[in-house]
Order: structure tokens, then sequence, then C-alpha cells
């Protein structure tokens, strides 16, 4: 038994972080965004510490403690609407993978069938009383959440606008009368979260006296309407009433930057209506999904309608395939080094100016014939040489722009 703890305890990493992407991948709303996936990662990580140390050691499981990570996960999950059964199948199917973990190792073992399978039986029953344990705990913990959190948004409002993103069935006017809001104009979907490693208690309400600034100096026909999705994360629709807004990015950035220096917004394009207010939403959603996948490279505010901003959303959704397609389009020119990082800038700044020598110059801070020499490196036949269509070049080079080490062979997605 303290052999096949042994073993997989050297494997520890490995088993956790193969369990959280099979539990992201197979059970719905897991991988809603890369902060519940990095709180999925942790928690899973914490449980299979804990059962490897119960093996190993022969802890009763009775003299356990939850772990702060499985807790806070389950507190997450309720916070954001998830469906409780979620949470459970995560542990049921984590259980399986674990014991599938063990069964290998044991297959690797230098002994008799009948103690392989003696050791097999005990650790099932082992990890069986433990799942039966913290899964009883923390879907009581998530039970107390969700009905703290129902009561501290107040709720009807809140209840109310997840149901309309949901597509739940719902009246207009229902709609309109409870929350105040009107539907038929044009919307500014918006997501503002903290940056806080820790969100604070006041943190909600800071979030939504951000938006209610944001919305006044960007000349709104009334009231944005505002709802906390966590405790560091809200979303909001800004109204405009019958006119399209052209809202300026630059003063949305200065904005964000003085009024919520700890805060980041992504913002949706304009669209009218319910099926306009949940697609801003959904823009506002993937435009959030850019700047965490770009660990702070972008703004303060990001806009889906920032060019680039919408081709890298759908292509972050995937981020090991768009790792693959990078290297491929952009060969030497994808290695996570200070020469090759120079050169990427350089084109695309090249190409952002429409191949133009002097403004690309300008931009850089560099004289016209450096960058000729370093665009010659690259196309030139004795240079690097890329092969590949220059829109497919040019939408690699904004791949990285925006997401930076990321999207290069080996990077890691940040939130």
């Amino acid at each position: 038994m303290a052999e096949t703890a042994r073993r997989l305890n050297d494997r520890q990493r490995e088993i956790a972080l193969a369990m959280s992407r099979l539990l992201a991948r197979e059970i719905s709303h897991l991988d809603e965004d890369q902060r519940l996936v990095e709180l999925l990662e942790a928690s899973v990580d914490a449980n299979v510490k804990t059962i490897l140390h119960i093996l190993a050691n022969d802890i009763p499981i009775e003299h356990l403690q939850p772990t702060t990570a499985a807790t806070e996960y389950a507190l997450r999950l309720a916070q954001r609407d998830i469906p409780g059964h979620s949470l459970v199948r995560a542990y049921h199917m984590g259980q399986n993978d674990f014991i599938e973990a063990c069964f290998a190792e044991l297959q690797r073992l230098d002994c008799h069938p009948d103690l392989k399978l003696e050791v097999l039986r005990h650790i099932s029953g082992v990890v069986y009383q433990y799942i039966d344990w913290v899964s009883l705990y923390v879907f009581d913990t998530y039970e107390k959440e969700k009905r703290r959190w129902i009561s501290a948004r107040g709720n009807l409002r809140s209840s109310l606008i997840h149901k309309l993103i949901a597509g739940h069935p719902l009246s207009t006017s229902v709609f309109e009368h409870e929350t105040g809001y009107r539907l038929d104009q044009f919307h500014v979907g918006a997501v503002v979260w903290s940056t806080e490693s820790a969100p604070g208690p006041d943190d909600p309400r800071n979030l939504e006296r951000f938006i209610l600034r944001l919305a006044a100096g960007c000349s709104c026909s009334g009231p944005p309407i505002v709802t906390a999705v966590d405790p560091s994360m809200a979303w909001a629709w800004l109204p405009f009433g019958s006119k399209p807004p052209s809202l300026d990015m630059d003063a949305v950035r200065d904005a964000t930057t003085h009024l919520a220096k700890d805060c980041r917004l992504a913002l949706g394009l304009p669209a009218r209506g319910l099926a306009g207010f949940k697609r801003t939403h959904e823009q506002a959603q993937s435009a959030k999904a850019v700047v965490l996948a770009s660990a702070g490279r972008t703004p303060a505010a990001v806009s889906f309608g920032d060019p680039g901003v919408a081709m890298v959303s759908l292509l972050a959704k995937d981020m090991d395939s768009t790792r693959q397609w990078v290297r491929e389009v952009l060969g030497p020119l994808a290695r996570n080094d200070d020469s090759a990082a120079e050169l990427r800038r350089t084109l695309h700044t090249f190409f952002t100016t429409g191949e133009n020598y002097g403004k690309t110059a300008e931009l850089l801070n560099v004289h016209r014939n450096t960058v000729k020499y370093r665009v010659s490196k690259v196309f030139d036949p004795s240079g690097i040489t890329l092969t590949h269509d220059r829109m497919d070049i040019a939408l690699a080079l904004q791949i990285c722009h925006f997401l930076g080490p990321a999207a290069l062979p080996g990077g890691k997605q940040h939130g």
C-alpha cells in the first residue's frame, strides 16, 4: 500500500491536471471561464493530495477537514448559479478517474495478483469513504451559499437577468416591469471584474459604482442594469435609447483606469432589443476571455469591436490548436525569445499600417531602415521566408500581440 501511494504521489500533479481537464470537458458549466477552470484545478489538486496522504499514512476519515480550495470552489459554483448536480458529478467522475490511475499503478507492482487485488479493494474502500464524506460537506456548503447569495442579490432582478441570458421563457413585459429596464432599445453589454487576488466584502458594490459612473460618462439614456455574478465580477448593460452609440474606447479606457484602477472592463457591441441584449452580453464575455488569456497584455478596457478581438476570442477557446497553428504559420518566429518577439512586433505593426515602412518606424520609434532590415530578415529568400498567405501571417501575429507567450508553443493560458 505504501509503495502504491508513493508511486501515485510521484505522479500527483499529472493525475490532478488530467482529472481537471476531464471534468471541465465532460461536465456542463465547469469551463465557463478561465478563473473557474483554475479554481477547479486547485480543488482537484487539493483533493488528490488529501487522498494520497490518507492512503500513505492510514489517516481516519473522521480526522479530516475539507480543503480550503474544495470549499471555495463549491462557494463559487453557487455564486455563479451553476447547478449543484455538476458539483456532485465532478466528485463521482473524479473518483472513477482516480481508481483508474490506481489500477494502472497496481498493474506495475511486482507482487502476487491476490495481493494486488487486496490493495485495490482497500484503496477503493478508502476513496469511496472520502468522496462520500467530502461531497456531502461541499454540497451542503454549496446549498447554504446559494441561499445566502440569492438573498444577498435580492434579487428578483438578478434572477430575471440570468433567466433571460440562459434563454428561459420570460415575458418581456414582466422583465421590464420588475427591473425598470427597457429591452426595446440599444444596449452595450459589459463585464467588469476586480483584479484583486482576495476580493473584499465591498467589491460588488464598488463594481456597481464604477458602472454607474461609467454610464454617466458615456451619455446613456438612463441608468444601467447591473447584477453581481460573484464577489469579484458583475454583468451590466448600458442603455442608449433608439440610436446606436459611438463609444470612444480611448475615453472608456481612461475612465476605467481613473475610476477603478483595480478593475478590468470588457464590452460588447451596441445591439437592439431582446436578441441584442443577449448578443452584446455574449460579445462582452468573449472580449473578457481575450483579456484573461492575455495575462495583462491588454488595456484596462477592451471592446469586442477592437481590431482583432472578435477573431482572437474564437481562437482562444481552443488554445492547444491555436498554438499549433501559430507555430505552423510563423515557424521560427513562434519561438519564445527576445529576437523572435522583436520581429513579431515589427511585422505586426508593419501589417497594421498597411505595410508602410515610415509609419511603422514612427510607431516603433526606430529608423525606417531598421524596419526594412527586420522585414527583409523574414521575407527575403535569404531570411526566414514565411511561406503562408500574408493574411494568415497577419492573423497569427495579431494572436501573439494579444496573448503573448500564451499563444506560443509551450505557452500557458493565464487567468
